[in-house]
């Protein structure tokens, strides 16, 4: 039975979560704040966290801040509901999805199951191989990325972007595609997630040498991953 840890301070919210997930096959712990998450993560594994951006006394933003800093554990954030900002500021940090508030239940257990099918899918793949578009090369065995030899650190889910990407390098491919093959959900025209995590890619990839973008959009089609530059290898 995979664990969950809920972080929260709406005690009643934890609860009834609590007793919709454990419906749902899942053991779930609870935190009313931030301060103990890092010591929970520790003492036991949980497969995932869902982490409230508004906590007393130290933000979930503090807090996942301190996780990624020291593991992979698939985060979901639960945002106040319209607030893009936090919902970009925490992807932009490593967050696995968002949801946000109020948010039906059923919804919030497809958002998991999806993030737990996509960390399953990738810890499951049988001895890919090397990935390589001018100076860029993707390693799908040891998941490490490297730009003009150096190493480039990336989330977990903007590596599996960048792998669909690399994978159709020089042909479009649609945002739906995107989001069923990299977050592991079916698409919808309002969810501008998979957008934010391009955004966040391109930032960390910058231009090729003669200034044009590796990763283009292409209106009314998605994203395309650009063959370098004739006569350049950057």
């Amino acid at each position: 039975m995979e664990r969950i840890l809920v972080v929260d301070d709406d005690q009643e919210l934890c609860s009834l979560l609590a007793e919709y997930l454990e419906t749902e096959g899942f053991a779930v712990e609870a935190l009313f704040d931030g301060r103990r998450v890092r010591e929970k993560l520790l003492a036991g594994r949980f497969a995932l966290v869902v982490l409230d951006v508004m906590l007393p006394g130290r933000s979930g933003f503090d807090v996942l801040r301190e996780l990624r800093s020291e593991s992979d554990v698939p985060v979901l954030m639960l945002t106040a509901r319209g607030d893009d900002v936090d919902r970009i500021v925490g992807l932009e940090m490593g967050a696995d999805d968002y949801l946000p508030k109020p948010f039906n239940p059923r919804e919030l257990v497809a958002r998991i199951r999806a993030i737990l099918r996509r960390r399953r899918s990738e810890s499951g793949r049988s001895t890919p191989g090397l990935l390589a578009v001018g100076d860029l090369e993707l390693d799908q065995g040891g998941r490490s990325v490297r730009l003009a030899g150096m190493p480039l650190d990336l989330t977990t889910v903007e590596f599996s972007l960048l792998e669909e990407l690399l994978r159709a390098a020089g042909q479009p491919l649609s945002r739906e595609k995107l989001v069923l093959s990299v977050l592991k959900r079916p698409y919808s025209p309002f969810d501008r997630s998979i957008d934010v995590h391009v955004s966040n890619l391109r930032k960390k990839l910058g231009r090729y040498g003669d200034g044009s973008e590796r990763i283009k959009t292409l209106r009314g089609e998605g994203y395309l991953y650009a063959l370098p530059p004739e006569g350049s290898s950057s």
